[in-house]
């Protein structure tokens, strides 16, 4: 056991307890927390400072207002209903389109009205909440996926993560949902881990449920050299949430629209350390780097060129 943590540390490899210590306990002050933790707070900071995030229909929160569901949502054809304070895609139903009476999920399976109705229910019971709490049912528009992802993602939206430390973008994958994670972009639940290497904005390398990849487990696309549009556009976004939140720690997740292009998604101020497995690195070395800088720039613009230069080979 010695052996292998010695071995870890060797890599660079950040470990739980030290991110936890050295970094969001350092660097995150808990006041800030809401501002990430209610997805609908983000929603309208993000909007205020200008940062553009998939347009939000309604909103349901007491139980009072689900008898509404069915007439509320009628003129959207399709639209994703999430819980304002879920995790890890828990809750997250994604409707396609329809069929009769019906709203249509992206595997074709048709659900009724009081079956969406149970659903936003079950959010604002806390059912997906983190501690259980009672909820918000956020109903927004539905990612059309960048075609680049077409050919390795199944069924759902693929998200970037950018993890920002001290306001300047230090590593990032891409998350490619398959069958097994039911269309969900969520390592956890079985979606694949893309490293792309901050510099170029292509992608490097795969992992999948442990093991390392080079094909997308349903389609057999390659996983490597995908450069992901609008690259610096993304790095200048996720370099701004900092002052955003007011988080030094911070996970900036993206999703790429074929229309509206880069939106933010949601922000968490605890990011798992998944990233440092699709990257084939740790992330141990890029954070003290940056803490031997002398300063750190005020403006994103200067702190994507600063990442540019200390991170321009993966």
């Amino acid at each position: 056991m010695l052996g292998t943590l010695l071995a870890l540390r060797e890599h660079g490899i950040l470990g739980l307890n030290a991110r936890n210590r050295d970094y969001i306990m350092r660097h995150n002050p808990r006041r800030r927390y809401p501002l990430v933790d209610d997805k609908l707070a983000t929603k309208r900071l993000a909007l205020a400072a200008g940062i553009s995030v998939p347009e939000l229909y309604c909103v349901f929160a007491t139980q009072h207002d689900v008898k509404s569901v069915t007439e509320r949502l009628r003129a959207h054809p399709d639209f994703v209903i999430k819980p304002a304070h879920g995790s890890g895609g828990n809750g997250v139903l994604v409707i396609d389109g329809r069929r009769k009476d019906l709203v249509v999920k992206p595997d074709g399976r048709g659900l009724k009205p009081d079956e969406l109705a149970f659903h936003v229910s079950n959010i604002l019971s806390g059912v997906y909440s983190l501690g259980g709490v009672p909820d918000t049912a956020m109903v927004e528009y539905r990612v059309r996926v960048d075609p680049i992802f077409d050919p390795v993602s199944y069924q759902g939206v693929p998200d970037i993560r950018l993890l920002v430390y001290r306001g300047i973008p230090t590593m990032a994958m891409v998350r490619l949902p398959t069958r097994l994670s039911d269309g969900k972009a969520n390592l956890h639940q079985g979606a694949v881990g893309v490293g792309i290497e901050i510099a170029t904005g292509k992608t490097c390398h795969g992992v999948w449920q442990n093991r390392s990849v080079d094909e997308h487990p349903d389609s057999g696309g390659s996983l490597s050299h995908i450069a992901i549009p609008n690259w610096p556009q993304l790095l200048d976004l996720a370099a701004r949430c900092h002052e955003l939140t007011g988080l030094g720690y911070l996970g900036v997740d993206i999703v790429l629209d074929r229309v509206q292009g880069p939106l933010l998604l949601e922000l968490n101020a605890r990011p798992g350390l998944g990233i440092q497995i699709a990257n084939r690195r740790g992330l141990r070395p890029r954070l003290e780097a940056i803490d031997r800088l002398p300063c750190i720039p005020t403006t994103a613009a200067e702190r994507v060129a600063l990442a540019l230069e200390l991170f321009h080979t993966h």
